[in-house]
Formats: C-alpha cells, structure tokens, sequence
C-alpha cells in the first residue's frame, strides 16, 4: 500500500455555513474532512497535514513557496509516494503552476479543491478528494509534473485554469484540455506529458503587478507601478498581444528601469506572438525588450516572474525562462 501524505490548506472542501451569518467560513480540520470522506483510508497509507485553513484569496506567494518546500521534504526526506493538497479554488491554478515551476521530483503531487462546501447538497469535496489520491497512487502519474484533479478529470497544473464561478466543471484546460480522468476509482491518461519547466528559485519576488489592458488606456498604471516599487510587470494585451498606443511610453519606461515586462493576452485561448508591426503592436514592443509569455494567462504569468526573479534578476535570462518552449 503506498504512503500517500494529504496536506490540507483550507479553502471551500473545508468550510460549512455559518449559523449567524448564513455565509461559508473555514470551519473543517483535515482529520474532520477525512472522517466524512468514506473508505479513503482504504486507498493508501493516509497521513495528513494541517497547513492552515485559508480561502483561496488568503494565499500568498511567499506561502506558496513554502507550500513547495514541505513537498519536496515530505517526498526525497521523509519517502512519502505522492502528496495531495486540498486547495480554495480562487487561487488553485497559481498555487499549483508555482509548485509545478519549482518541485523538481517525479513522484505525483496532486491539487484538489471542491465547488461546494459541506453545507450545501451535493458536497463535491469528498469525491474529488477520493479522486485525487487514486490519482496519486497510479504508477501512471509519475513525471507528469504537478496535476490538477477535479470533477473527474485529470489537468496539467502548468495549462489549466478556473473558468466559472460556480459550476463544477470549472476547471478547464482550454488549449489542450485534460490530460486524463478517473473512472471507476483508477486514473487514466489520454497521453504522455514528459516536459515540464523547473526553475531552482529559493525565493519569490512578490513585487510583481498585473494590469489588463482596456481601449483608450494611457500610461498612468504603468509609471505608477514602476515609481512604487514593481520588480516586474505583466500586461494582459488584446489579441495576439497589443496595446493600445498610449501605453507604450510607460512600458519604455519601465523597461528604462531594468524592470521586466512580460506580455500575454487577455484571450481565453492562444499564444501572443509578435506578427503585428504597427504602434502598440507586439513586433514593436518585443523590438523594445519586452518578453512574451506565450499562452499563459495574466494570473500565472505574474507567478511565473515572481519565481524567475526570485532566481535571477537579469532581464536576458528571464527573457529565456519565459521564451522557450516547454510543452
């Protein structure tokens, strides 16, 4: 029987209703989660550990990374055959995509959250959670980097991302969809997934800012984040990734300052890439120095910089971290 290791974080599988204010707080335990979770112990060698008990906007970078590094001592240390983590799903797909940037093992680590807490009917948490400890113990998911399992299916932590507020079915790999399930308690796998980025940060760079771009939009946040202290600054161009022209006088000032600018698109779907030649274009700003984060969303664009300026602080090599192909 494989040891498996639960590390529970907080988030909506571990909160039930207030009775006062008729609203989902934290309130659930990993021991309380695992005694309503029926015949989990049955799966593996079931060991838990409370991290805390956050909702997923309460996580942070420098927990992430934390986060991180208890995985990677609970597996090379202490032999632990897999980890699952249970996670609010506001924040699930950064936490996960930092931990795939930067656990370098090839044992599974899995994160899983629910939709509903466990006051509403139909509480997904302990099917989910069953889920992703099957997922766990597969042979099948080792070197397939860190992987998010929810509603029955299997995503790539580096590829996959909240799309609806409410449903389910709301985490979605939307350019190249899952890259399993599980189905009669056993994972399966539609393909191989072999390459993975790592990075070897010891720390995060939080000093990061995200700015999505709008029509008629100026410099003004710009100038505003490199004046208070940004170390790097991502923007959620339109289309293929472009700008609109006034904002390019306060991306030439950022770059001025040494400050990375990374840019992707505010597109659900797609990759930027620099084929368009006019003011605010994307062949024009790459020619100034900005970098191209391929078809990263906003969210995991500004974890990834965190984690390469937690490395490096030159611009070349963050340029190359973000730059190459790695899927």
């Amino acid at each position: 029987m494989k040891k498996i290791i639960i590390i529970f974080t907080g988030g909506t599988i571990s909160m039930k209703k207030d009775e006062t204010s008729n609203a989902a707080v934290p309130t659930m335990s990993g021991e309380d989660i695992l005694k309503v979770t029926p015949g989990i112990k049955n799966i593996a060698d079931i060991h838990f550990l409370d991290f805390g008990m956050l909702p997923g906007p309460h996580m942070t970078p420098e927990k992430m990374l934390e986060l991180s590094n208890i995985i990677t001592n609970k597996i090379e240390i202490e032999g632990y055959d897999g980890v699952v983590i249970t996670h609010g799903t506001d924040s699930l797909e950064e936490t996960a995509y930092l931990l795939d940037l930067t656990y370098n093992g090839s044992k599974p680590v899995i994160f899983v959250g629910s939709m509903r807490n466990s006051s509403e009917p139909g509480w997904d948490g302990p099917p989910n959670l069953i889920d992703a400890v099957h997922t766990a113990i597969s042979e099948e998911s080792k070197n397939r980097g860190v992987m998010v399992v929810m509603n029955g299916e299997i995503h790539s932590a580096s590829q996959v991302t909240k799309t609806n507020t409410h449903t389910l079915d709301t985490f979605k790999s939307k350019d190249f969809g899952p890259i399993g399930f599980v189905d009669n308690n056993k994972a399966y796998f539609y393909y191989s997934y072999t390459k993975k980025q790592y990075i070897p940060a010891k720390e995060v760079d939080s000093s990061v800012d995200l700015i999505k771009c709008g029509c008629g939009m100026d410099d003004r946040i710009l100038k505003f984040c490199v004046d208070s202290g940004s170390h790097g600054i991502v923007i959620e161009g339109m289309g293929r990734g472009n700008i609109p022209p006034k904002m390019v006088s306060g991306v030439e000032y950022a770059l001025s300052k040494n400050i990375p600018v990374v840019l992707v698109s505010r597109c659900l779907m797609g990759r930027v890439l620099d084929d368009y030649g006019y003011e605010g274009a994307g062949r024009e700003l790459t020619e100034r120095g900005v970098i191209l984060g391929d078809n990263l969303p906003g969210q995991k664009a500004r974890i990834k910089l965190m984690v390469a300026l937690g490395h490096t602080k030159e611009v070349s090599k963050i340029k190359e971290i973000f730059e190459k192909n790695y899927y």
